[in-house]
C-alpha cells in the first residue's frame, strides 16, 4: 500500500468494515475485459458467500476464470476544503482477491444461504432442497485482503 498512513491493519477493524458493508462489489475478467458487479453477499472464515441465477455473464465467466477481485467500503462524509484538491470523503475500504467456487450440494448451499442472510437479518431460514436447485451459489476463499482509511 503507498499510503501507509491511511492503512489499517488491525483484523478487528476489518471485519467491521465487511460487517457494516451492504455490497461487495465483485470484479473478474472476461479474456481481455474486466466485469464488475455489485452483490449481497456473506463473509466467515476468511470467506465470501453468494447466490445467483443459474445463468448469465457473472456465471460464465467464474466458470471460466474464478479468480477476482472484491471490494467493499464505507462511506462518512464529505469534507470540504478551501481549494479542489483539498476536498475529500471520509471513508474506510477494504479490497481483496480470491478464487471462487460453485457449492453444488443442498448442504454446500443451504450453509452459504444461512451465512449470506446472517449479515442482513437476524431471522432464521428454512431452504428446501427444490429451492437450492434453482440457485447458483459460490464461495470466494479470500487468499489476500488490505484495508485503508480517510478522515477517521
Amino acid at each position: 500500500m503507498r499510503r501507509k498512513d491511511k492503512e489499517i491493519t488491525d483484523s478487528s477493524i476489518i471485519e467491521e468494515i465487511i460487517s457494516k458493508a451492504d455490497v461487495c462489489r465483485l470484479a473478474m475478467v472476461d479474456g481481455e475485459k474486466p466485469y464488475l458487479v455489485p452483490l449481497s453477499f456473506g463473509y466467515e472464515d476468511s470467506c465470501l458467500y453468494f447466490h445467483s441465477g443459474m445463468k448469465g455473464m457473472k456465471i460464465a465467466i467464474l466458470r471460466t476464470n474464478p479468480n477476482v477481485c472484491f471490494e467493499f467500503d464505507i462511506a462518512g462524509e464529505l469534507i470540504e476544503g478551501e481549494s479542489p484538491c483539498a476536498w475529500s470523503v471520509q471513508y474506510q475500504s477494504v479490497i481483496g482477491f480470491g478464487k471462487a467456487e460453485f457449492l453444488e450440494t443442498p448442504a454446500e448451499k443451504r450453509e452459504a444461504f444461512r451465512v449470506l442472510m446472517a449479515h442482513y437479518s437476524d431471522q432464521q431460514f428454512e431452504f428446501t432442497d427444490e429451492k437450492l436447485q434453482r440457485v447458483t451459489m459460490f464461495k470466494v476463499s479470500i487468499t489476500e485482503m488490505s484495508a485503508k482509511q480517510s478522515g477517521f
